[in-house]
């Protein structure tokens, strides 16, 4: 590859890392040094695929690349991070930014302290359909999302909310555009001891309300987002690449219709003209992409130009401390139990009763 392509790595190359790995290696303009995990056979096995060299250790790697993507398990993102920020290297961390808020914090300081990127891999941002909805600029009133998949037995350092609905906290945080003034939330733990399936209501300064849906025990995958306006609504699936809106017609009355002195004797069907002459439907364009390659080569770019990236480290941390007040309302949330006595939290699977001692 030419001189001036952009050295990069990824640490941690398991499901997530090597998808990273591969995307680099056919990506233009990078330059794909090297491989890291713990695990040495699969650190080799990727760096094979992806005709690069393998190592086990992160530190092998300072001083020898212009960008890192760290994609191992959220609990070592913090440390990995800080020790490449330490060393100027741009990193683009898998979400959610870090384990704690506090950690969250410290790294986007210590990227601005040492004056490097960081970038949070807020995938969904990158996502065509996603990016087609936010091209109509659209001021929401209600936000309905679900983010439903079957269990992965991957991210299973987290719960369901750090794991899947902080991919729509962030998008719902940034099509709102206002701060946060209140969350319910809810969350049930099916198979392990963290919550598996969560729905939380956010509310707005500006009035806007969110419900936003989240599951890693469903049986099929949904991701859908669906935004309410004043004259428009709109649906996106990012899973299918379709979007549909539908708008009020030019020639819809500017103050509505007059519904208690509608006359319909004149219409043979309401459906089919209200349908026709008072509201348009249209299918949004979306332009297909693989998501994954287009966060990679904005990351690639800002290290180029030096440019901040879309989802900076700032904006991993709101999407955190969103995500946080989710799990501290869910933490709260109380329950009646069998006996009608009340407890907080998820209620988790029970354990099977003892048999009786004369059974």
């Amino acid at each position: 590859m030419a001189s001036s392509a952009v050295r990069v790595a990824v640490v941690g190359v398991g499901h997530v890392g090597s998808v990273h790995a591969r995307i680099y290696s056919e990506t233009d303009g990078a330059d794909l040094v090297a491989v890291c995990d713990i695990k040495a056979d699969r650190a080799a096995e990727v760096a094979e695929a992806c005709h690069t060299r393998a190592v086990t250790d992160y530190a092998d790697l300072f001083g020898k690349v212009d960008g890192v993507s760290i994609a191992v398990p959220t609990s070592l993102h913090y440390a990995i991070a800080r020790d490449f920020i330490a060393r100027r290297t741009p990193v683009l961390v898998e979400k959610p930014l870090a384990a704690s808020l506090e950690e969250a914090r410290a790294l986007v300081e210590g990227a601005r302290a040492h004056q490097t990127i960081i970038q949070v891999g807020h995938i969904e941002r990158f996502n065509p359909a996603f990016e087609a909805l936010d091209r109509l600029n659209v001021r929401p009133r209600f936000i309905e999302a679900h983010r439903l998949s079957p269990f992965s037995f991957r991210s299973a350092d987290v719960g369901v909310v750090l794991d899947l609905m902080i991919h729509d906290l962030d998008i719902v945080r940034y099509l709102a555009r206002s701060p946060l003034v209140h969350v319910d939330a809810v969350g049930v733990n099916v198979i392990g001891q963290r919550e598996d399936i969560a729905n939380a209501r956010l509310t707005f300064a500006n009035g806007c309300v969110a419900n936003v849906t989240a599951s890693r025990v469903a049986t099929k995958k949904m991701r859908r987002i669906r935004l309410f306006a004043r004259d428009c609504y709109v649906a996106i699936d990012t899973g299918t690449l379709h979007g549909l809106i539908i708008k009020k017609s030019p020639d819809f009355p500017i103050d509505g219709l007059d519904l208690e002195n509608f006359d319909t004797s004149r219409i043979g069907d309401l459906t089919e003209y209200f349908l026709k002459d008072l509201l348009l439907i249209e299918e949004l364009h979306i332009d297909p992409h693989e998501p994954l390659s287009g966060e990679l080569a904005h990351f690639i770019e800002c290290i180029r130009t030096g440019a901040q990236p879309k989802v900076p480290g700032e904006e991993g941390q709101a999407a955190l401390e969103l995500a946080e007040q989710v799990l501290h309302a869910i933490a709260e949330h109380e329950w009646l139990d069998d006996l009608g006595q009340p407890h907080k939290g998820p209620p988790g699977p029970r354990p099977t009763a003892a048999p009786p001692e004369d059974a």
